[in-house]
């Protein structure tokens, strides 16, 4: 397997003149996604946690409802990259002839492909109201225990991370990829794997979260995300049609709170007039 992470050397320049040195940074790969024998995606990834992203992409997208539909799974080591060989039960195989369609995009792109804008709007999964009700003091010490457990990101300062947080177990799974779909992708397989349910558990993200950051989240089916940096208004409206608690710009001092607020409290509420 390719190691995630690469040593280099580097000229650095900086006020006092130049230096030689070297860094640590997050390697890339290209990733194919296949089924039954057909790719139906290419994708740049973080080459760890590859079957977590195998399954994660599959449930994600739609292309199974549970790991159980997936037969079996290869990671096929090639010259330039990757290959996630995946055998679909029957009833699977047919539906996806049905739909396959072909993406080769960016890092981190998932709607690169999509040949409707139907498919790229699609709703999220309702998770409605249930959910327990989490003070703020605790998502911010989630957010910050987030941020220490980011081993990749410690050594290379240049990928993204996905966790899930709840009361039991604190942080109960961590992903990290240089893509933030990935990451996400990467914890709804590893969820997957380890049958957890995440109906009363908070996404922490530390990218900025887009309308399917919020697809991604409502299959796994958390009904909070949290993340360090601001939504876009399309990502807004999709979390609050979906009944997802969407908080951002999660920093030392607090955070926003932006669709139904009720599951998130606090000991001392603060009204700010907007600037």
């Amino acid at each position: 397997m390719m190691e995630p992470a690469r040593i280099v050397h580097r000229q650095i320049w900086r006020e006092s003149g130049l230096s030689l040195g070297s860094r640590s940074i997050p390697e890339e790969t290209a990733v194919a996604l296949t089924y039954n024998g057909g790719t139906y995606a290419v994708m740049m990834t973080t080459p760890q946690d590859l079957e977590d992203f195998a399954v994660g992409f599959s449930l994600s997208e739609g292309v199974i409802s549970s790991s159980a539909d997936i037969d079996s799974l290869d990671i096929m080591r090639l010259a330039d990259g990757f290959e996630l060989r995946m055998w679909l039960s029957k009833p699977k195989a047919d539906r996806l002839q049905d739909r396959r369609r072909h993406i080769a995009g960016p890092t981190g792109c998932g709607l690169c492909g999509i040949d409707s804008i139907a498919e790229a709007m699609r709703p999220a999964a309702v998770v409605g109201r249930h959910g327990r009700q989490f003070s703020s003091e605790r998502i911010m010490a989630a957010m910050q225990k987030l941020r220490l457990l980011q081993k990749l990101n410690i050594e290379t300062r240049a990928v993204h991370a996905a966790a899930l947080w709840d009361f039991t177990s604190g942080i109960v799974a961590l992903r990290e990829d240089v893509g933030r779909h990935n990451a996400l992708d990467k914890l709804s397989g590893a969820l997957a794997h380890a049958s957890v349910v995440a109906n009363n558990g908070i996404i922490l993200l530390t990218s900025r979260i887009s309308v399917e950051t919020v697809q991604k989240s409502a299959v796994i089916g958390a009904p909070v995300m949290v993340s360090v940096s601001a939504p876009t208004a399309l990502a807004v409206r999709m979390a609050d049609a979906a009944g997802i608690t969407l908080a951002a710009i999660a920093r030392a001092d607090g955070l926003e709170v932006f669709t139904h607020p009720y599951r998130i409290s606090s000991e001392a509420v603060v009204n700010v007039a907007s600037q």
